[in-house]
């Protein structure tokens, strides 16, 4: 009865208004009914009806008045609610130390706080509820705060800055004025709208410019150290055809203004300078070398020969580098082109000397070849003498990370023996390189095992593919071939490298086939493989594609894979396919007649570790004799030490005792050699086990060691692998000293027990 009195929509007032006309009318009608002449009896019970169904109606009104005060009251009690979360999620909000919004599903601003676009105080106060996200954009990049040079650019940023708004998730850094940087983070939201976050990140940026200037100087140390050897002027321009770098022997040959030899000074003007001075000659060099630079990036050498007004003879090469910049340098001719000019006036004169002086001929020209030999010869030159140097380093590392050191000092310690670590491996695959090109590699085949050999190789490169990722897989193989040792490992382990540098997931495999009388080696991996049209071009020197780490090398492993392979007379193949992998392999002639070695007896077991060893150690570099001391005392060695033969017969007359071993440097003061110390002191002493340490790697000084049972190991020395020939002199003394107790190995001989 009540819901069809009652109407859904009305006020209480309304309700109110509307039952009391109905109580009004039903009264006014009852009082009409009761005075009228017929039925009285009846109007009164048709009253008294009405009265209840008032009274019942009335019940019903106060009950819904009673519901809707209820309602009224949980209504007002919600949105209090509503408005404290509000209030604390503002707070929460304003707590962050980052400037947050938030934009709903139509790409409106909703909230934000007060740190939000406050490095943009000029454009703060336009950005509140309500704004669109272009709009946002756009007054953002209208701000002068903003690091942006031009309108053409800021209008470039607000179409990126639109275009990653689609993205779910956006991560950016924009630049501000005076070096200030600011991290913009935007997260799609479950709602469909956006969560956006910018955090001032100028401390970590600068932090980061620090250390990677710093390691840039060193960088730049070791290359500065590496061109004032050269004995060419060197110039290294940028892909700009900007100076970047120079050598002291440049400024020697020109004696360029001071202003004009430094960072940033564009090629023209470094060559309207020596036109001008008449340095480079009076033909048309500068057209020839503005046409050079002009070209193509992957231009040809090129190679002029200046003569100079005052009649010195220059030599120019030009080369490009695979950064898009070049390299420039000379070669003073002088002496040489003196001395074949002579020769041929002595010749044409004297013609009862003609033979002589064909000879004399003769060895002014190989000069004039030697003085002309490409740039790596120079470079290995070069690096010949940071051998020692390095070597030193080495060793007073090796001391200083022995000791106790403050975190922060262990960790600086690392990084420089990380960065030893890539000088050496830089400077080992330069002298393998000029080896090559000089002629002077020479190849000794002898029939090995290939099962020891892939051992070792497992051993070695397990770590590195560990700490990538990545499942290194080296499979046992029996057969033996006859091939050289140690350049058939240099080979596979330039694989190796270059397939774990290449490979971003997936597996780096390292297995054998049989083929026909041959063992095919291959290295398989799950890289993103070699374009067929770049896959002549990989085995040239400093060629690189794109490895996955930061240690990029400088594109030298498979140029030294192909030299080695064609010194050893080796097949070498590959296959790729984009996006699977690649293959290398290297075909083996197998061993035709296996020898039967004996099965070797376990000797008496050596002595404890290095304790009490006596170990005299010939140096004539006194900084490199310190570190070496210094290394073998942390070992637990008793060291001596001494410069020259005499020194050290002096010190082992005062002991009273020869030394357990000798380790003795190749070249001594004096004209001395190492080898003939050694022979001296064994000659008065006996058989005392010896280790020859040297930067030469002649063929003849290999041969000559071994015959002589003198163990060598090139500069700059591996620690570990010294450390190791020292515990194992025990058995080198019980097989009494004898040369067959030595085998040959990677660049140094190490021990067999007797068999």
């Amino acid at each position: 009865m009540v819901d069809s009195i009652l109407t859904a929509g009305l006020s209480l007032e309304e309700e109110n208004a509307r039952l009391r006309a109905i109580v009004t009318a039903l009264i006014d009608r009852s009082e009409r009914a009761a005075q009228g002449p017929n039925r009285p009896v009846g109007q009164l019970n048709h009253v008294v009806a009405l009265e209840q169904q008032i009274r019942t109606r009335t019940r019903d009104l106060a009950e819904t008045l009673d519901r809707l005060r209820v309602a009224n009251a949980r209504l007002s009690q919600a949105e209090r609610a509503a408005v404290r979360a509000r209030n604390s999620l503002a707070d929460a909000l304003e707590a962050m130390g980052e400037g947050f919004a938030m934009f709903d599903a139509n790409d409106t601003l909703t909230m934000c706080n007060s740190r939000f676009c406050a490095d943009l105080p000029d454009v703060r106060h336009r950005i509140g509820p309500g704004l669109s996200f272009r709009d946002y954009v756009r007054i953002v990049s209208e701000s002068p705060a903003l690091n942006l040079p031009d309108a053409a650019a800021r209008a470039e940023w607000v179409r990126k800055r639109v275009d990653s708004h689609r993205r779910r998730d956006v991560n950016f850094m924009v630049p501000l004025v005076d070096d200030q940087w600011l991290q913009v983070s935007e997260q799609r939201m479950v709602s469909g709208g956006t969560a956006v976050t910018q955090t001032d990140v100028t401390g970590m940026v600068r932090t980061e410019r620090e250390e990677r200037a710093k390691l840039l100087d060193e960088q730049a140390r070791m290359v500065r150290a590496t061109l004032d050897h050269m004995d060419q002027g060197v110039m290294i321009f940028d892909a700009k055809a900007r100076l970047a770098g120079w050598n002291q022997r440049l400024r020697a040959m020109f004696s360029p203004p001071v202003d004009l030899l430094a960072t940033g000074t564009p090629f023209a003007a470094l060559l309207n300078n020596l036109m001008r001075r008449r340095q480079l000659g009076r033909g048309n060099i500068r057209a020839v070398l503005t046409d050079w630079v002009n070209g193509p990036p992957h231009r040809p050498p090129l190679t002029l020969e200046i003569v100079q007004d005052e009649g010195a003879v220059l030599e120019l090469s030009a080369q490009a580098m695979p950064d898009s910049g070049f390299v420039i340098s000379f070669t003073d001719l002088t002496k040489e082109r003196r001395a074949i000019s002579e020769m041929h006036r002595l010749n044409e004169t004297l013609e009862a000397r003609v033979r002589a002086r064909t000879i004399e001929l003769e060895s002014a020209r190989d000069a004039a070849e030697r003085a002309n030999a490409s740039k790596s010869r120079f470079v290995a030159s070069a690096s010949h003498d940071l051998l020692q140097p390095l070597n030193a380093a080495k060793l007073f590392l090796a001391s200083l990370h022995a000791m106790d050191q403050p975190p922060a000092q262990a960790r600086l310690t690392e990084r420089i023996v990380s960065a030893f670590g890539s000088v050496e491996q830089i400077l080992g695959a330069l002298l393998d390189i000029s080896k090559f090109d000089i002629g002077a590699a020479r190849a000794k085949t002898e029939t090995i095992a290939l099962d020891p050999l892939l051992d070792r190789l497992r051993e070695e490169f397990a770590p590195i593919a560990q700490k990538q990722g990545l499942e290194l897989r080296v499979l046992p193989c029996r057969a033996h071939v006859v091939t050289d040792p140690v350049y058939l490992k240099r080979i596979l382990q330039n694989l190796l490298s270059n397939a774990l540098r290449y490979t971003r997931k997936g597996r780096v495999l390292l297995g054998t086939r049989a083929s026909g009388g041959a063992v095919r080696l291959e290295v398989w991996d799950t890289g993103p493989g070699i374009p067929e049209d770049r896959q002549a071009e990989i085995f040239q020197e400093f060629t690189r594609l794109d490895p996955v780490g930061q240690d990029g090398g400088m594109g030298l492993g498979l140029a030294i894979v192909e030299q080695a392979c064609a010194l050893l007379n080796h097949p070498l193949a590959l296959r790729s396919e984009l996006g699977r992998g690649t293959m290398f392999s290297v075909t083996v002639p197998r061993a035709q007649h296996i020898p039967l070695l004996p099965t070797p007896t376990p000797p008496r077991e050596p002595r404890g570790p290095l304790d009490e060893m006596l170990v005299l150690v010939v140096e004539n570099d006194a900084n490199v004799r310190r570190a070496m001391m210094g290394v073998l005392e942390d070992w637990g060695t008793s060291p001596i030490e001494a410069a020259t033969l005499a020194e050290a017969e002096a010190q082992i007359a005062e002991l009273g005792v020869p030394p357990d071993v000798i380790l003795a440097d190749y070249q001594l003061d004096g004209g001395e050699t190492g080898l003939a110390l050694i022979a001296a002191l064994r000659a008065r002493h006996g058989p005392v086990p010896a280790v020859l340490i040297t930067a030469n790697h002649s063929p003849d000084l290999i041969q000559t060691t071994e015959d002589q049972g003198i163990l060598l190991m090139t500069k700059p020395l591996a620690l570990r692998r010294l450390r190791r020939v020292l515990q194992q002199m025990p058995l080198y003394t019980l097989a009494g000293g004898r040369p067959e107790t030595a085998r040959r190995g990677d660049h140094s001989y190490w021990l067999l027990p007797e068999s």
